[in-house]
């Protein structure tokens, strides 16, 4: 679960907005648990980390202020045998339906499996199984500068699923997104 981010944009911590009766950390812990073996928020800091509930297991960045990058990183780093199933917080219309899709189709002779994303189709790299293969061609092209982990899974050997429709994919990072993601929800809710 990656909240590790500042969520500027935003103007609050994105992993702590309430959208499902709980934080979005927790909520999207608590789904994962489904589906992995072990489930760990994602933090940039210390500090971050001391605020997560102590029922939960964290993983602190240890490369540091990389974004989304550095927090797959240093999953893949702490487990390096392990495939990593990487959700952030910022995609709350993100169900159990959307997650048992992506696992269910899991190519394991793919470095990663990823959705199509809603901007071009490119791949989302933040709702993606990474491999373990995955660590060595990320710290590549971080060695090339290159930071941005849609950009890794753009030049590799990546499992591209069709995108899931109905926002299921839809970032909220400023508040204008997230008005409009509580719409949504408050529609489904309504159906």
């Amino acid at each position: 679960m990656l909240a590790g981010g500042k969520s500027n944009r935003m103007g609050e911590d994105k992993s702590l907005i309430n959208w499902h009766g709980k934080e979005q950390r927790y909520h999207m812990a608590d789904m994962l648990e489904e589906f992995c073996d072990e489930v760990f928020i994602s933090c940039r800091d210390d500090e971050q980390q001391d605020g997560v509930d102590k029922g939960y297991n964290t993983l602190r960045d240890t490369f540091i202020g990389l974004g989304p990058m550095g927090g797959i990183l240093s999953a893949l780093r702490e487990q390096p045998d392990a495939a990593w199933l990487v959700v952030a917080c910022d995609l709350p219309l993100v169900d159990r339906t959307v997650i048992q899709t992506l696992t269910d189709n899991r190519n394991t002779n793919a470095i990663a499996t990823a959705f199509k994303s809603d901007y071009k189709d490119l791949p989302e790299p933040v709702i993606t199984i990474y491999e373990p293969e995955s660590y060595d061609i990320l710290l590549q092209f971080l060695s090339e500068g290159i930071t941005c982990p849609r950009k890794v899974l753009i030049n590799s050997n990546v499992h591209l699923l069709t995108n899931p429709g109905n926002d299921a994919l839809a970032n909220a990072n400023t508040p204008e997104e997230a008005e409009r993601i509580r719409a949504i929800i408050k529609s489904n809710i309504n159906v």
